[in-house]
C-alpha cells in the first residue's frame, strides 16, 4: 500500500521525532525509550488508548506549540507504530525479527537501556497481565535481558545485576531482539481473542472519565473527540 500512514520514518524524520522529544526535556522519552514502549504496548495483551499511552511520552503538563506541531508530531508517532507493529506480526509467519531503534553513545556503543526501560514503563500499563509471561519457567526467560538492561543502573543498588561485560553487551541485546519476537508470539493469542470479542472491548479506566468536549489529555489543544478519541492510533 502507498498510504502515507503505513510508510516507516526515514533517519531525517526519525530524527526530527527524537529532536522533539529530547527538547521537551525530562520526563519526556527519548527516540529509544519510545521505541520500547510502543514495542511493548503492541506486543502485549491488552489494548491501550492513546488518551492513556499519549502522555506517557511526554509527561503530564506537556502542550503541543501549535496544532501543526500536533499534527505532524503524533502523525510521526503513528507511523513509527504501524512500523513496529508490522514489523512483529511478520515473525507470526516467518523467520524475521523487529530491529528496534537503539542509540549509540559517543564511543560507538549501543548500551540499550533506554529501549528496555521504555519496554518496562509499557508493561507496567497493564501489570498483571502481564505477569504471566514474567513468572512463566517455560516462557518467562525471554523477558530477562529486557529487565537486566533495564536495572543495570537502577539508583537501588538491591535491584542492580551483575554489570555487563562489554564483550558481553552485545551478545546480550540479540537476545533481547529475540526475545522480543517470542514476546510477541506468547500474546498473539491474547490479542487474538480481543479482536475477535463481540462489540466493544471493556477497558479498565486508570482515571476520570474524559468528557467529549474537554481538552485531549495528549495535550495536542484539541478537543478529546476530534483527537484521540476519534481515530487516532489504537493498539491491536
Amino acid at each position: 500500500m502507498n498510504n502515507s500512514t503505513t510508510q516507516p520514518l526515514c533517519h531525517d524524520e526519525l530524527d526530527r521525532l527524537g529532536a522533539f522529544l529530547d527538547g521537551i526535556g525530562a520526563p519526556a522519552m527519548n527516540a529509544e525509550a519510545l521505541d520500547g514502549y510502543f514495542a511493548a504496548l503492541i506486543c502485549g495483551p491488552d489494548t491501550v488508548l492513546p488518551s492513556e499511552y499519549l502522555p506517557q511520552i511526554w509527561g503530564d503538563n506537556f502542550s503541543f506549540d501549535s496544532n501543526n506541531q500536533a499534527t505532524e508530531i503524533l502523525g510521526l508517532l503513528m507511523r513509527h507504530w504501524n512500523t513496529i507493529s508490522v514489523e512483529l506480526h511478520r515473525t507470526l509467519k516467518e523467520r524475521h525479527v523487529y530491529l528496534p531503534v537503539l542509540l549509540e553513545g559517543d564511543d560507538g556503543i549501543a548500551p540499550g537501556n533506554d529501549w528496555a526501560r521504555g519496554f518496562m514503563r509499557g508493561v507496567q500499563t497493564r501489570p498483571a497481565s502481564w505477569r504471566k509471561l514474567i513468572e512463566s519457567d517455560e516462557y518467562g526467560g525471554a523477558m530477562i535481558p529486557i529487565m537486566l538492561l533495564a536495572h543495570e543502573h537502577d539508583p537501588d543498588p538491591t535491584m542492580r545485576p551483575k554489570p555487563v561485560a562489554p564483550d558481553k553487551r552485545e551478545e546480550l541485546l540479540e537476545m533481547m531482539i529475540a526475545g522480543l519476537t517470542q514476546i510477541y508470539r506468547y500474546f498473539e493469542p491474547d490479542r487474538r481473542s480481543v479482536q475477535r470479542a463481540p462489540g466493544r472491548v471493556p477497558l479498565r479506566r486508570e482515571g476520570p472519565k474524559i468528557g467529549r468536549n474537554e481538552p485531549c489529555p495528549c495535550g495536542s489543544g484539541r478537543k478529546y473527540k476530534l483527537c484521540c478519541g476519534s481515530s487516532a492510533p489504537m493498539m491491536h
